[in-house]
């Protein structure tokens, strides 16, 4: 008997340990996710303000005259692109990077706001890869001329410029696609009412 209950004793006393330290493991994997994320929202800060910088520097003149970014919309448009994308991701890194806790209207924004990012990251990078397409095989259709025969440091600052914004999107899609796991995961699964065959989809915090 006396065994017995030292051996009732030792297990109740040990639960609470066992508790602590799941809280602990599930505490330690929030903050490896939110350091994984943080890094991720940091890489594309680099990215687009490198592609920036080489495409505000794509400029090059010659006995043929002059060509810079400024001159074609889709260029100027990618620049525009960068900075917004630059500082959104700065932004929504120190946003991540503080401990609070995972609110509906926070994984709303988030989720909206990587999308909007991944797709018009995405246009600006494919519009500008048409010109810079047109710029080395030109179009006899449309009476386009190919110009990187004679301003080819001005073309290889801008496919270089377009390369890094497409790495970028590829960032920017697995960010997409985690705040649409984080802020999806929040929903149960449709739960039957009366048997009626109506479901609502439930969310928890």
């Amino acid at each position: 008997m006396m065994g017995d209950k030292r051996e009732n004793g030792s297990a109740t006393a040990s639960s609470p340990m066992e508790l602590g330290s799941g809280d602990g493991d599930e505490g330690g994997n929030k903050s490896s996710m939110r350091t994984a994320e943080t890094l991720l929202r940091l890489v594309p800060v680099a990215l687009c303000t490198l592609s920036l910088v080489v495409m505000l520097k794509s400029s090059q003149t010659n006995d043929f005259g002059s060509l810079s970014y400024s001159d074609l919309g889709a260029f100027k448009y990618l620049v525009h692109v960068n900075g917004i994308c630059a500082g959104y991701s700065l932004l929504s890194a120190v946003f991540t990077a503080m401990p609070r806790p995972s609110t509906m209207s926070r994984a709303w924004t988030f989720f909206l706001l990587d999308q909007v990012l991944t797709y018009i990251i995405l246009a600006a990078g494919a519009v500008s890869s048409e010109v810079v397409y047109l710029a080395y095989k030109g179009d006899d259709a449309v009476a386009w001329s190919a110009a990187c025969g004679t301003f080819g440091g001005f073309c290889r600052k801008t496919t270089a410029a377009i390369s890094v914004t497409f790495v970028t999107v590829l960032f920017y899609v697995v960010l997409s696609l985690l705040s649409s796991y984080k802020l999806f995961s929040k929903y149960d699964a449709p739960i039957c009412f009366n048997g009626k065959g109506i479901e609502i989809a439930a969310f928890h915090t």
